[in-house]
């Protein structure tokens, strides 16, 4: 397993070790500040307010990382980071793709949608961004690529800090017990999280997700819904003045009712829509990164903000 990371950042560290854990980004970084409690630093290789897919490293960066104790990433999502991966040697480092199942894979275009009805029922059967057995073993299938966002449903979020505390055991036995410790911590505060969500979730109006890109898969998967994604898997994706239309037409034809944009990317595409069918917009975060306009300071706090924000905006009773 292999990983990269480094040089980029960060305020945010857990303990007084002289170990230290580099993760690529948030998400990640957050779940390893969990893991490894006081007996380690943890930095993000993606600084704070920056947009995780955009990230570039500086040669310094890459040259650094085979100085921590083990690095954290995400194949395929950052591709600098992957870039440097292959180039770092005696890097210990965990690749969070394989402690966990990436079994969504975004539509060729992000639509080709009929009715709301028929898609809640179905919760995206037919597309491309849910699931199959087949889908699960190979990544990605001739629908599209591979879905990262993962960390969205909480319960694969706790798998892939299980398999950390596993990962720093190798790495530190002598912290071994405070690390299965700390990682069933971590469960068990990602468990209530989803039990939340589930019961937050379990009846809403509309089960149709509209999205500025598709970064929800799995929290739709998870809680019932169908993601349509204005824009594909990454937030530089344009959609074309047909697929705009088309998202627009079902948007009206469906009487949704909030169209929903990202922190750290630009809320125009869903404001054009939005301007064109009378929805509202709202903002739904794909924590990719924290800021100060953040609507909470942790994982935990910006998802149950994202709950809220859902209920409202799915009509959830």
């Amino acid at each position: 397993m292999l990983v990269s990371a480094c040089g980029g950042t960060d305020d945010s560290v857990s303990g007084s070790s002289d170990m230290e854990v580099q993760a690529s980004f948030y998400p990640l970084e957050w779940v390893s500040q969990r893991v490894v409690g006081d007996r380690a630093e943890v930095t993000s290789l993606t600084p704070p307010g920056a947009e995780a897919h955009d990230l570039e490293l500086s040669p310094r960066d890459v040259a650094e990382m085979t100085e921590v104790d083990l690095v954290v990433y995400l194949s395929g999502f950052q591709p600098a980071v992957d870039d440097a991966v292959a180039i770092a040697e005696d890097t210990v480092a965990v690749d969070a793709a394989e402690l966990t199942s990436l079994d969504l894979t975004a539509t060729d275009d992000g639509h080709d949608h009929g009715s709301e009805d028929e898609e809640g029922d179905e919760h995206g059967d037919e597309e491309g961004d849910e699931h199959s057995d087949e889908e699960g073993d190979e990544h990605s299938d001739e629908t599209g690529a591979a879905d990262p966002h993962f960390w969205l449903d909480p319960l694969r979020l706790a798998e892939v800090g299980d398999a950390l505390a596993e990962q720093m055991t190798e790495v530190d036995p002598d912290g071994a017990q405070e690390y299965e410790e700390n990682a069933a911590d971590l469960r068990a505060d990602l468990e209530a999280l989803d039990e939340e969500m589930t019961t937050g979730l379990s009846d809403c109006e509309s089960t149709t997700l509209v999205t500025s890109h598709q970064a929800f898969g799995y929290l739709a998967d998870r809680y019932g819904f169908t993601q349509l994604g204005i824009s594909g898997l990454s937030p530089e994706d344009e959609p074309s003045p047909a697929e705009l239309a088309e998202v627009t037409d079902f948007v009206s034809d469906n009487d949704v009712e909030t169209i929903y944009f990202e922190t750290l990317v630009s809320p125009d595409v869903a404001h054009t829509v939005a301007d064109e069918t009378g929805a509202l917009t709202a903002t739904l975060d794909p924590l990719e990164g924290l800021t100060d306009e953040s609507a909470g300071e942790d994982y935990l706090e910006v998802m149950r903000a994202n709950l809220a924000t859902l209920r409202e905006g799915q009509s959830c009773t």
